[in-house]
C-alpha cells in the first residue's frame, strides 16, 4: 500500500517562501512520476509541478519561475520549493505519484498552505 508523509505547509506572508516535502513508501518509486497538485478556494484542482526521475520538470503556468520541484536521491521523495508566494497560492497541496496514466495516481492526505499578511 502506497503511503505518503507530507510536511512543510503552513502560514506565510506574501513574498515569503515555504518548502514542501513528501516521502512515499510502499513501492519502488524510481519509475514513478512524482509531484504536487493543489486546489485553491473556489477553484478546480490543478497541476503545480511534476517530475520523473532523471526527467525534466513540468510546471503549472501560475507557478512558473517561482516554484521549483526536485526529487531526492532515494527517488521516493519529492520537494517543492515555493518562493515569492502570493495570496493566490493559498491552497491545499497534495503529493502525488503515478506510473503511466495520471488518472491512477496515488494521492497524499494534503497539506494546507496559507499566504496571508
Amino acid at each position: 500500500q502506497v503511503q505518503f508523509e507530507e510536511s512543510g505547509g503552513g502560514l506565510v506572508q506574501p513574498g515569503g517562501s515555504l518548502r514542501l516535502s513528501c516521502a512515499a513508501s510502499g513501492s519502488m518509486f524510481s519509475d514513478y512520476v512524482m509531484g504536487w497538485y493543489r486546489q485553491r478556494p473556489g477553484k478546480e484542482r490543478e497541476l503545480v509541478a511534476v517530475m520523473s526521475t532523471g526527467g525534466s520538470p513540468a510546471y503549472g503556468e501560475p507557478v512558473k519561475g517561482r516554484f521549483t520541484i526536485s526529487r531526492g536521491s532515494a527517488k521516493n521523495t519529492v520537494y517543492l520549493q515555493m518562493n515569492s508566494l502570493k495570496a493566490e497560492d493559498t491552497a491545499v497541496y497534495w503529493c502525488i505519484a503515478h506510473r503511466g496514466n495520471p488518472a491512477f495516481a496515488f494521492w497524499g492526505q494534503g497539506t494546507q498552505v496559507t499566504v496571508s499578511s
